[in-house]
C-alpha cells in the first residue's frame, strides 16, 4: 500500500501555528489536503502530529476532513513516520511536510511513478525543483532500518537525513527538473513566507480546478515585490541548523575526551 504521511505540528519555532493559518476562509493545511487529492498515485493520506495538546486542532482538523492520523513524538519524526506507518500497514511512504501548502500533484505523481520504476529505496525531487514542491517516497523496509539505527538529532528531527548519510545502505534516485526552479520560494517557514504563500492563493485559487506550478511561477515573475519578500530566506534552513547542532555536539564531545587522555 502507498500513502501519503503529512508531518504537521502547531509548535514551529520560526512561526507558530502556520499549518492553520488561514487564507481566504481556510486553513493552509486544508489547500496542502485538497491539492493531495489531486493525485493518481494513492488514495490515502495520512496526517502525523504530535500527543502535545497544542496538536489537538490538527487532530480536529483531520477528523472534520475524515482523515486518518497518528499521534507520536514532536521531536523524532523519524519515530512519528515509522509508528504511523507500521499503524496503517504502509509499504511505502510519500512524505510530505504541511509547510508545503501549494504542493504539486502532478510532481507527487511524477515523483511516485519514478521510485516504482526504479526498484530503489528512496525517491525524491532534487534542489532544481522549487521550493514548495517538495516531495519523496521510500520503502517501509528503509524507514525501519533508518528508525533502528539512526542517532542524530538531525537524522531523527528530518526523517530522511540516515538515507543520504548512509549510500552504502540505501539506493536512491535523486530527480532533476525540467527547468531549474530553485530560485522560485512558496514553501511556509517564515512570516514572510506566509505573506507570499497568501497572495499566490488570494490571485489563483478557484474551486473548480487546480492552478499549476507554472501559474505561481508566472504570477512571481509577475510581482517582483511580492517574489522578493521571502528571497532571501535560506532553504532547508531548519535542517541546516540541526546539522550545525549536530556538529556542535560532536566537536563538545571530542574536547571531552581529549580533555581525558
Amino acid at each position: 500500500m502507498i500513502a501519503a504521511i503529512i508531518q504537521a505540528r502547531m509548535t514551529s519555532t520560526r512561526l507558530q501555528g502556520k499549518v492553520l493559518k488561514e487564507v481566504m476562509g481556510k486553513p493552509l493545511l486544508s489547500y496542502l489536503v485538497e491539492r493531495l487529492h489531486y493525485c493518481r498515485s494513492f488514495d490515502k493520506i495520512i496526517l502525523a502530529t504530535t500527543v502535545n495538546k497544542d496538536d489537538d486542532p490538527i487532530v480536529s482538523f483531520a477528523k472534520r476532513e475524515g482523515l486518518l492520523f497518528y499521534r507520536g513524538s514532536e521531536h523524532d519524526v523519524l519515530d512519528r513516520y515509522y509508528q504511523a506507518a507500521s499503524q496503517f500497514n504502509i509499504k511505502h511512504v510519500i512524505r510530505i511536510t504541511s509547510d508545503c501548502p501549494l504542493i504539486d500533484p502532478q510532481i507527487c505523481d511524477y515523483v511516485v511513478e519514478g521510485y516504482l520504476k526504479s526498484n530503489v529505496d528512496l525517491t525524491h525531487t532534487g534542489p532544481t525543483f522549487a521550493e514548495g514542491v517538495d516531495c519523496e517516497i521510500f520503502s517501509f523496509n528503509a524507514l525501519e532500518r533508518a528508525w533502528k539505527e539512526a542517532a542524530l538529532k538531525s537524522e531523527r528531527e528530518h526523517v530522511t537525513v540516515y538515507f543520504h548519510n548512509h549510500p552504502e545502505l540505501f539506493k536512491k534516485v535523486t530527480l532533476v527538473n525540467k527547468t531549474v526552479d530553485d530560485k522560485y520560494r512558496f514553501t511556509v517557514d517564515e512570516y514572510e513566507d506566509f505573506i507570499v504563500v497568501k497572495a499566490i492563493i488570494e490571485k489563483l485559487y478557484r474551486k473548480e480546478s487546480l492552478f499549476t506550478t507554472a501559474e505561481i511561477k508566472s504570477f512571481l515573475d509577475e510581482n517582483p515585490s511580492i517574489f522578493k519578500i521571502n528571497s532571501h530566506i535560506i532553504r532547508n534552513e531548519g535542517l541546516l541548523i540541526s546539522i550545525r547542532e549536530d556538529n556542535a555536539v560532536t566537536d563538545t564531545s571530542a574536547c571531552s575526551e581529549k580533555s581525558l587522555i
